[in-house]
């Protein structure tokens, strides 16, 4: 009897199963803008759904048979796809209404998120991150033309942000903190940035008065997520600076799905246009790949894995450098010998869970392990001469030096290594009810550096060594004979092997309500971090600390458009390695956390004007620091003094206005003011490093009416100087009245032409028929040929024992041509 019913029995499940099989299609619908779209009606058969207010949506639909959905909202053209899905299909399909009106398809912030009016977050199209012209295009770009985002060379892709330094940001790609290298000292050393532009889907800016769950620094958190491909693509953009492509696919029922970019660059088109002539070979190389493997409805696996390879050899030849005023000229002339050699390799892998484990509750465990090895080997012998210029127009010796004020020599060499291996272990909750929201983490790190400094600075006049102390120091050659040692003007000797283990953890609450006829929404949340340094030599040192955030905004029922916030707490930052090390190479294990109470005040306003819509976002802060753990800045490379003797106060107000300047288009303005001061050892407030007082950025695009095609992409950013710095292991105090830098403006110029896109496409047998987008033009850095400087280099005049400080300028007007297209 059992087997006389079992086959009919399992005949009949069989024939359930496969008719009760499904397929999910879930997404974001989009305006032209890249806006979300809530309230969006989904239609098919008989059944239906909105989207929710995030413009996301999810449904199932039967499996192995034509469906026909429908995507309606009041004002613009219906959406209809057909789908015919196998059995348990997943797919992400992102449609994009369109309204007929010309648009040139490249929106850099978005104004209309409501995350971002509560939060104050700036959110920047990927697009844009491609198409706005600069010597280092990607996201820090765009960034550096935000207020209070700051950074004078453009060579760099590390950017400070209201008068903290480059290791005050936290940078996070799909939920993973990222990290940048140890030893990079100059701008053209260093080649892209870890985030790849062709495989973003979405990226986010807070400039301070951040949730708890983003982390433990000062500054501001990049929050970028790389996007799931929705079916087959490639991309391949090429240009006199390198190239970059990218493939991206998806399995045939939709579980797995991929996207790999490759990049290539060579920055010898930007180095070899400065003053030092040099045979120079900076080689930058990266492949990065993110897949996805979705095991149910409920639970996926994401991995993200990153190798990058940086090989810089640079020889330099010679250098004139002419500085000073036309009634007080000065040229510094340096003739060189020897070279460098620089190696940085950066290996990362992440892996990612996240299981659904209802409507309302998301689990996620986080596993990633970084690498970093990094040589730094270099023997350069610079000797120079100061001397006056010949300034008389029309001489046939314009521009010889006539009269040398000040020779000598200098010697530098290095044997620099350093190897670091992160390894993190992390989970996070969230969980969402109506409109409440709890988030919360805990986080495991453990960190272990190898590290070897081999240092040293000869500097010479005449033959003679000169030594950093001269109290009781005597040479009086050529009468008697000197029989001391040789010893360096500067010299670093250490070995540091540390390992640093960390726990943190956060907790944090959202609610959106009503007050009255009012929207409210208030977050409150706590951080809390644990950390403990010991190594070879070291006496171990644990130290914790706690960190109470909280915002607060209110958008009033009025006829304008406007959002007020409040934001601020306690936001303390724990020592990485480079925070542990002074100025002598040596680890100090006990070094505090930098401690800063953190207020922001900001207003948001959305409204229309000159037939188009337009965004104005004021913001004033203050920051008071403690534990302040100051530094020197040299081109990019930090040297911290790690002895936590000072507090700071950095206190400013931004504005931005964004929208439609011309129809069709998104453009801004940026103005910004800054103070940022600091007080070593109660001895008084100087400006610090980073004391940048005022900054204008003005980013445009435009297209010709007649020929849309056309494209046209401005980004302008001026700033005031900044302090003019100090020689290393010296008082600032000493150079506190020292110039200040000249001011720094550059306005890079790209234009480009579009044979096809999402609104030109060519139909089949035409050769532009495969390109979903075909892009080509030109570029032009710093178009008016302005010279900018860094940094100063410090000479000394032996015999005098006087310094000059002589300005580092960077990049000309340098020209560039750009080709990109899509497959």
């Amino acid at each position: 009897m059992k087997k006389r019913y079992f086959l009919p029995v399992l005949a009949f499940l069989f024939c359930l199963t496969a008719f009760s099989q499904t397929a999910t299609i879930r997404g974001i619908v989009l305006d032209e803008n890249q806006t979300p779209v809530p309230g969006t009606n989904i239609s098919f058969g008989t059944d239906g759904d909105i989207t929710n207010s995030n413009g996301f949506f999810q449904i199932e639909i039967p499996a192995n048979q034509e469906i026909t959905i429908t995507f309606s909202y009041v004002g613009f053209k219906n959406i209809t796809q057909t789908f015919n899905l196998s059995p348990n299909a997943d797919i992400e399909f992102n449609p994009v209404f369109k309204i007929g009106t010309e648009q040139l398809g490249t929106v850099v912030i978005n104004s209309n998120r409501r995350r971002e009016r509560e939060q104050g977050i700036v959110t920047i199209s990927p697009e844009a991150m491609r198409k706005i012209p600069g010597a280092q295009a990607g996201v820090e770009n765009l960034l550096k033309s935000l207020p209070g985002v700051n950074n004078n060379n453009e060579l760099s892709t590390n950017y400070n942000v209201r008068g903290g330094n480059f290791d005050d940001n936290l940078v996070y790609v799909n939920e993973i903190e990222v990290y940048r290298p140890f030893l990079i000292r100059s701008g053209q050393q260093e080649g892209f940035s870890f985030v790849n532009s062709d495989l973003t889907q979405s990226v986010s800016f807070s400039a301070g008065g951040f949730q708890a769950k983003y982390g433990d620094k000062l500054a501001s958190v990049l929050d970028i997520s790389y996007r799931r491909p929705t079916g087959f693509g490639a991309s391949v953009n090429a240009s006199l600076l390198g190239a970059t492509a990218s493939v991206e696919g998806v399995s045939k029922n939709g579980r797995l799905t991929a996207i790999t970019g490759f990049r290539y660059r060579n920055n010898g088109l930007l180095v070899s246009s400065r003053q030092t002539e040099s045979n120079i070979n900076p080689i930058f190389a990266d492949a990065q790949t993110f897949i996805t493997y979705k095991f149910s409805n409920k639970f996926q696996l994401d991995f993200l894995g990153n190798i990058a390879i940086n090989d810089y050899d640079f020889e330099p030849l010679n250098r004139q450098t002419n500085f000073g005023t036309l009634s007080d000229p000065v040229t510094l002339l340096i003739l060189f010998d020897g070279q460098e050699e620089d190696k940085y390799e950066t290996y990362f892998g992440a892996l990612k869970a996240t299981h659904l484990v209802n409507e309302n509750l998301t689990l996620k465990l986080i596993g990633s392990a970084y690498q970093s090895q990094e040589q730094e080997f270099f023997d350069i012998l610079a000797q120079y001469r100061l001397g006056v210029p010949n300034n008389n127009i029309g001489d046939e010796n314009l521009g010889d030096v006539e009269f040398t004020q000040a020779a000598g020599g200098q010697l530098r060499s290095a044997r620099n290594l350093l190897d670091a291996l992160f390894i993190n272990l992390e989970h996070k909750g969230e969980y969402i009810k109506g409109e409440d929201q709890i988030d919360w983490g805990i986080k495991y790190t453990h960190e272990d550096i190898r590290d070897q400094l081999r240092e040293f600075e000869i500097v010479d006049s005449a033959g003679f060594s000169i030594r950093p102390q001269l109290p009781d120091f005597a040479n009086d050659q050529p009468y008697n004979p000197f029989d001391g040692p040789i010893e360096p003007f500067t010299s670093i000797r250490a070995r540091n092997d540390v390992q640093i283990d960390r726990v943190s953890g956060y907790a944090q609450y959202t609610k959106r309500t009503d007050w009255g006829t009012n929207e409210v929404s208030f977050n409150v949340g706590v951080r809390a971090h644990q950390w403990s340094v010991s190594g070879e030599g070291l006496e171990t040192s644990t130290q914790a600390v706690f960190s109470p955030r909280a915002q607060f905004s209110i958008k009033p029922e009025w006829n304008e458009d406007m959002v007020f916030r409040l934001s601020g707490g306690v936001y303390q930052q724990p020592p990485l390695y480079r925070e542990l090390r002074n100025p002598t190479g040596d680890v100090v294990p006990d070094v505090k956390a930098q401690k800063s109470i953190h207020a922001v005040v900001g207003h948001d306003w959305s409204f229309n004007m000159w037939g188009g819509q337009f965004k104005l976002v004021n913001e004033a802060f203050y920051k008071d620091l403690t534990d302040v753990n100051t530094f020197t800045l040299e081109n990019v490379r930090i040297r911290y003094r790690a002895n936590n003797n000072a507090t700071a106060r950095i206190y400013g107000f931004e504005s931005r206005l964004n929208g439609e300047f011309v129809p069709g288009t998104d453009s801004w303005i940026s103005v910004g003011f800054l103070r940022a001061e600091e007080n070593l050892d109660n001895r008084g407030f100087i400006a610090r490093p980073t004391d940048q007082r005022f900054k204008a950025a003005f980013l445009f695009q435009d297209y010709i009416p007649t020929v849309p095609s056309a494209r046209l992409y401005l980004n302008m950013v001026y700033q005031t100087g900044l302090p003019g710095g100090t020689p290393s292991n010296v008082d600032p105090y000493d150079f506190e009245d020292l110039p200040r830098l000249r001011d720094f403006f550059r306005a890079d110029l790209g234009i480009s032409y579009v044979f096809a896109d999402d609104k030109k496409q060519f139909a089949k047998g035409h050769w532009l028929h495969p390109f979903k987008e075909l892009t080509a033009g030109f570029e032009i850095y710093n178009i008016f040929d302005k010279l900018n400087s860094i940094t100063n280099t410090f000479v000394r005049d032996a015999s005098s024992g006087q310094q000059f400080a002589v300005p580092n300028f960077l990049t000309p007007r340098v020209f560039n041509v750009r080709v990109s297209m899509k497959l």
